[in-house]
């Protein structure tokens, strides 16, 4: 598929056909994931770029909707064209190569033409390049900051190349032909020197001296009134070169060099997108600096960036790498060559150069640096400068471009062709390949340090190094020869840096080393400050590159700089202290978010501890270590309802054995909650035993927290399936200790338990009456997990009575909790929900898609029971549309999964609906036998309504088989049931019962049917 952004936003197939993207939202969707083509944006920097300010209700869900609309556009236009917009956390990228948008084929086409030594191939190229502009860029859209910055971008990348075509153009002897096209250009752009430039040569050589010379005249009026400024020196030699009728005017323009750029040994692996990006900001800015960790590739990146950019600098491209102690202006004098005629010598000399100056190596000059880049852009207006340093110069107009490690597939790739190159033969193959990845993100993905590793392959091969990385300087202790000192080991790249560093920073960055995948500030000035402040040094560590900043203010230290600064740690005899102030902060840290857990920031506390399970994990083994029992306990009991509300089931019955390993009896009340929710937890996972837990009893002030557990075990019993009377005694044990403590969110959640039991009882009278009070508290208390589960019994009874509205808005309400919380199970259960409502509502159509939907997205986040549930929904509508041999397809499956998982409710419906299937087909036989089965299944359930279900059908099997009387009977006696259970058959869910009361209407009449409807006689199994 093919998108253009270069005018009108679109896309076409590879046929050719264009694509329908029908709704303004999704246009914008896709216009701000073409801007970011091939890389990953975050959700929430997608709802801020299509939202801003107005952000809708429910933000995530809003933008999964538009991702799945664009996700259906794509597809309808082309098969498999969907799956283009793939979700990888922390959000969704187009799955695109650069050439597949019209924007990308244009860099590459520029690039291409910039590199041309040529004239003709670089007038081709720059015509072809400039013809897929059809307009303004991304011309159609919404008034979106990412798209004006991506347009104004993209138009400044066009005038570049019209300006160098210009110029060819002229080198080509064009000058008469070009004049024309000139006027109007110049015209929409009057105060642009460069295409200025290339009009005055072009009237000069078409005989009209007078005429560039009033241009220039014209000019050099409106820069002055306009910006305050005079025409750039180029621009004043040429105007000079006229009056004199210079010579070299008859020539072309000085074309760009590379200068002495060195050619590179090794190709460039894994910067495909950076060079380009590079490209635009030197378009844009004078000054761009690269930063970076050590050895992350800022001097080979920079310098492909300046050799792509040559031909866009008259005079060339010249590097210098900055060393030693040697005065900056010095050490770019004797480079340039330049003789240091007076104090202002370089300025002097560089003030009339279209120059692109690479400035290697800055960090450890870096004021001296930043003092001489200041100088020079200010007296040289054609002067560019490309920095490379730790940390920024911290000048006025300066882009810095971060240079981030390289993404997993190309650390993989540069390092399996450095080790090729070492090992000869060396491949990766499917035995090796996970030894290759473990080594590219232990080495955090630093391009100096995977070619360091690369050399140990031929001696140690790729899994015993992978190995060995723990001791990774000493094993990365010799690289290549004619390469920096600094770069030659793992281990000096580091020094390196460190030495720069001041004693407040070393101090902080070895304390920093504590935290396992990051920390918050809040963090680092609780565990590392105290005897120093942590704010300032901590900023300038950012600065330097050698922390990172990353989700919203986390800062990160890469692997190596952290297992380097554990050194460091250990030297100042400070491990110990650290870990106790890394623990006491995590576990406060998680005694306070479990307590808001069941509250209106849930959302937001559930994103904090998942910033933080690698640091609490870390807390939990410290303490494990350190055989504190009561801190283990403390901890795990701390962060039972995250795990639980994330998932993490294993991680909970690790955490907790590892807990209770490490205590004894002394601890006995937090022990006792521990053994309960380890039991609940082994339960949900599939590991439980009989749910007969026997954890001691504990004093009054454990009782709120046992109850809590308590509550969670029978919780766990009936998710799980297990014994409904022991689920139903821990839950009501639960409520008795809630109620006498006060403990509203308990009494909330126990009562939606205690609903969802009362609906598999078939007491709708209870089921009510606990679900709203459930309800009720748990929307006071603004629990919106709590929330999300009290709507479904509600839902269930609303459909159960009839009331299809209520049910469909307690399925949305559910609906919407569930995306925003991000439980899409729960999502997919709710989207079968509406798939209910609609099919009893008699939409067919909509009933499937909706079914539909939560297949697929139980599917995509592995909850099996969600996929059958949806599947029922799929067999229910194909009967009553008359699919008989889909729905059996559909029933057949489902019934088989329900067997094998041994999930009793569910069989006594399936057996019922194949049933019906056998009747609508005239298969009494098979019929009676489908029907006696689900009756008996319904009875040992203890459900009145699955009984009556399955007598009903059973009645319908009779009368098929030429038995009207125990058919009628049958009715009755199904009827009865109903109405006894408060649970008569609404009015859209009669077809079944209507059309066997009319086969047995017929056979009997009026008068006989109500004389046996009447009679009450059932009929067993």
């Amino acid at each position: 598929m093919y998108f253009s952004v270069l005018g009108p936003l679109a896309a076409r197939t590879a046929a050719g056909h264009e694509v329908e993207i029908p709704e303004a939202k999704v246009r914008d969707l896709l216009a701000a994931l073409l801007v970011h083509a091939g890389r990953t944006v975050a959700a929430d920097r997608l709802v801020d770029e299509l939202w801003g300010d107005r952000l809708p209700g429910n933000p995530a869900g809003a933008l999964q909707t538009k991702v799945s609309r664009l996700r259906s556009a794509l597809a309808r236009a082309e098969p498999g064209a969907g799956t283009l917009v793939e979700w990888r956390p922390p959000g969704y990228l187009l799955r695109i190569d650069p050439g597949d948008v019209d924007s990308g084929r244009f860099t590459d086409l520029t690039a291409t033409a910039y590199r041309a030594a040529d004239p003709r191939v670089r007038s081709d190229l720059l015509t072809e390049a400039l013809a897929l502009w059809k307009g303004e860029a991304f011309a159609d859209l919404g008034d979106m900051e990412v798209l004006r910055t991506a347009a104004g971008r993209l138009a400044e990348q066009r005038l570049t190349a019209l300006e160098a075509l210009a110029e060819t153009r002229l080198e080509l002897g064009e000058h008469r032909t070009l004049l024309g096209e000139l006027s109007e250009l110049v015209a929409r752009h009057p105060l642009r020197e460069r295409l200025r430039a290339v009009q005055l040569r072009a009237l000069y050589r078409a005989g009209r001296q007078s005429d560039a010379l009033a241009a220039y005249t014209e000019l050099r009026s409106r820069l002055a009134e306009e910006l305050g400024v005079s025409p750039g020196p180029e621009l004043a030699a040429l105007h000079q070169a006229i009056l004199t009728h210079d010579a070299a005017l008859e020539s072309g323009p000085r074309k760009g060099r590379r200068g002495d750029l060195a050619t590179p040994l090794t190709a460039l692996i894994g910067r495909k997108e950076a060079v380009p990006e590079i490209g635009d900001l030197l378009t844009t800015h004078r000054l761009v600096t690269l930063t970076g960790l050590g050895g992350v590739g800022k001097t080979r990146l920079a310098e492909e960036a300046a050799r792509q950019a040559a031909g866009r600098y008259a005079d060339g491209v010249r590097m210098v790498g900055l060393a030693g102690s040697t005065e900056v202006g010095e050490q770019l004098s004797a480079a340039l060559g330049i003789r240091e005629e007076s104090p202002a010598g370089l300025a002097d000399a560089l003030r009339s150069r279209r120059l692109l100056l690479l400035l290697d190596n800055c960090e450890h000059v870096i004021d001296a640096a930043a003092e001489v880049v200041r100088r020079i852009l200010a007296a040289a207006p054609g002067l560019s400068v490309l920095a490379t340093s730790r940390e920024p110069l911290g000048l006025a107009g300066e882009a810095v471009w971060s240079v981030p490690p390289l993404a997993q597939p190309d650390a993989e790739r540069l390092f399996a062709v450095r080790a090729a190159a070492a090992a000869p033969g060396f491949v990766v193959t499917g035995h090796n390949a996970e030894a290759v990845a473990t080594i590219c993100r232990r080495l955090d993905r630093i391009p100096l340090a995977l070619e360091l590793a690369a050399t140990r392959v031929r001696a140690l091969g790729v899994h015993e190094l992978a190995a060995r990385l723990d001791d990774r300087f000493r094993l990365l202790a010799g690289g290549h020869r004619g390469v920096p000192p600094r770069h030659r080991t793992l281990r000096a790249v580091i020094d390196w840096s460190w030495d720069l560093l001041g004693d407040d920073e070393r101090t902080l960055l070895r304390r920093l080393a504590i935290f396992t995948d990051g920390c918050t500030l809040e963090a680092a000035e609780a565990v590392c400050g105290g005897d120093q402040d942590v704010l300032d040094p901590l900023v300038r560590l950012v600065d330097r590159s050698v922390v990172t900043v990353a989700d919203g203010l986390r800062y990160r230290l890469p692997e190596s700089i952290s297992a380097y600064a554990l050194e460091r740690l250990a030297e100042a005899g400070e491990a110990e202290v650290l870990q106790q102030r890394h623990y006491d902060y995590h576990t406060e840290l998680a005694e306070r978010a479990a307590a808001r857990l069941h509250g209106p920031d849930q959302r937001h506390w559930l994103t904090r501890l998942d910033h933080e399970s690698a640091n609490l994990r870390t807390a939990l083994e410290g303490a494990v270590r350190r055989k504190d029992g009561a801190g283990a306990l403390r901890l795990v009991l701390a962060s039972t309802w995250y795990w639980f509300l994330r998932g993490r089931l294993t991680e909970a019955l690790r955490s907790l054995e590892e807990a209770l390993r490490v205590s004894d009896d002394t601890h006995h009340a937090l022990r006792s909650q521990a053994v309960l929710w380890q039991a609940g937890f082994a339960l949900l996972a599939g590991k439980g035993g009989d749910g007969q837990v026997h954890a001691p009893e504990v004093t009054e002030a454990g009782a709120a927290g046992r109850a809590r557990a308590e509550w969670f075990l029978g919780y766990a019993s009936l998710k799980a399936g297990e014994d409904l009377v022991r689920s139903e005694t821990l839950v009501d044990r639960a409520l008795t200790g809630f109620r006498a403590a006060g403990d509203r969110w308990g009494i909330a959640v126990a009562q939606s338990t205690r609903a969802v039991q009362a609906l598999l009882r078939g007491d709708l009278a209870a089921l009510k009456w606990r679900a709203e009070e459930g309800h009720a508290l748990l929307e006071e208390l603004g629990d919106r997990w709590g929330q999300l589960q009290t709507t479904y019994p509600l839902a269930a009874l609303a459909e159960i009575t009839g009331d299809y509205a209520r049910a469909a808005q307690l399925h949305e309400d559910g609906l919407h909790l569930a995306e925003d919380l991000g439980f899409w199970a729960e999502a997919a259960d709710r989207i079968s929900g509406l798939g209910r409502v609609a099919l009893l509502a008699g939409d067919f159509p909509r009933a499937a898609d909706l079914h539909r939907k939560a297949m697929a997205l139980a599917s995509e986040h592995g909850y099996a029971a969600g996929e059958i549930h949806a599947e029922i929904g799929l067999a229910l509508g194909a009967r009553r549309e008359g699919d008989f041999d889909l729905a059996e397809q559909h029933l057949r499956r489902t019934l088989a999964w329900h067997r094998e998982v041994d999930f009793s409710p569910g069989p006594a419906l399936l057996l019922t609906e194949l049933g019906f299937l056998a009747e609508q087909r005239g298969d009494a036989s098979a019929a009676l036998a489908l029907h006696r089965q689900g009756l008996a299944v319904a009875g040992d359930g203890g459900d009145p309504r699955a009984v009556a279900l399955a007598q009903e059908g059973l009645a319908g099997a009779y009368a098929l088989a030429g038995q009207p009387v125990r058919a009628a009977r049958l009715l009755g006696a199904a009827a009865r049931g109903r109405s006894a259970c408060g649970a008569p058959l609404p009015e859209a869910e009669r077809g079944d019962v209507d059309r066997i009361t009319a086969r047995v209407l017929a056979a009997l009449g009026e008068q006989k049917f109500a004389a046996e409807f009447s009679a009450g006689v059932g009929d067993g199994p």
